[in-house]
């Protein structure tokens, strides 16, 4: 069996508060796009077994992945059943694209396709809870606002199909060091007022509309990042935001030629990884 996992980006995130265990309540509109992990599962062995192709991302039990398979097994009574995951990297690691969580989500709904749909969606739901904050969007796998920690999702319609030049600085930013340095009360003059952004009309007002109360606090831990916005924007971006904790960013333009001849541009001028893409709605 062979799934798509596909990558997301952040077109709004305000953080609003910090809870008392830590973790930072944020407000997000998250929507997949056309990049994507292959996620392969076989199933003639009889234990659990994860391989990926980039040297940065774990094998075994310390790959997300493992962690989705065990619970979905244990949860539809398979505990004694295997599988066999080989993960094809095509989303950049530590880039705020959300990778893992995709290929998590990704294990969750293939398994559960395989062996005919034996937990239901609110099921599979309250697992990819447990796993990771945004992989019950992935499992979604549509254009969603998530509140709380992130864990909390609500469908969102309205955004138009764009196309985007994704850039990937070949940087990993650390989220915890990201959230470590933002500083709450320096963004609330400049953002937009939360309460009512997703009243608005994205599909004619997206560009304008974009932000990110991490970015800043990413621009001064790696300037790169501010750098590759810039770059976008120099080439004809209408909009460039960075995505999650970076470091990530990409540019949202007005039709998919303008966004080829920009990737090709950018592709010659930088050692970034480009990538010429659209919002999957």
């Amino acid at each position: 069996m062979k799934i798509k996992a596909f990558a997301k980006v952040n077109l709004y995130l305000d953080i609003i508060g910090k809870r008392a265990d830590g973790y930072h309540e944020l407000v997000t509109l998250m929507c997949p796009i056309n990049l994507h992990d292959n996620i392969h599962l076989s199933f003639e062995t009889s234990d659990i077994r994860v391989a990926c192709n980039h040297p940065d991302v774990p094998d075994g039990q310390r790959n997300i992945a493992h962690t989705a398979a065990r619970r979905f097994l244990r949860y539809a009574g398979r505990s004694n059943d295997g599988v066999r995951i080989k993960i094809e990297k095509n989303i950049p690691v530590g880039a705020g694209l959300g990778g893992g969580s995709s290929n998590a989500a990704a294990v969750l709904t293939g398994l559960n396709t395989y062996y005919g749909s034996p937990l239901s969606l609110e099921t599979l739901l309250e697992i990819g809870q447990t796993i990771g904050a945004d992989v019950p969007f992935f499992i979604y796998g549509k254009p969603a606002i998530a509140t709380g920690i992130g864990e909390i999702i609500t469908l969102f319609e309205g955004l138009p199909s764009l196309p985007l030049v994704l850039i990937y600085p070949g940087v990993i930013l650390s989220t915890i060091d990201v959230y470590k340095n933002f500083n709450l009360g320096l963004t609330k003059n400049e953002k937009i007022h939360t309460k009512n952004i997703f009243k608005l009309d994205w599909n004619a007002s997206a560009p304008k509309l974009l932000f990110n109360a991490l970015e800043n606090v990413a621009f001064g831990l790696c300037p790169e990042v501010m750098k590759v916005k810039e770059k976008l924007l120099e080439s004809g971006a209408e909009g460039a935001l960075m995505s999650g904790s970076g470091s990530s960013v990409y540019g949202i333009y007005k039709d998919g030629g303008a966004a080829k001849i920009a990737s090709q541009r950018l592709k010659q001028q930088n050692r970034w990884k480009v990538f010429k893409t659209r919002l999957l709605i």
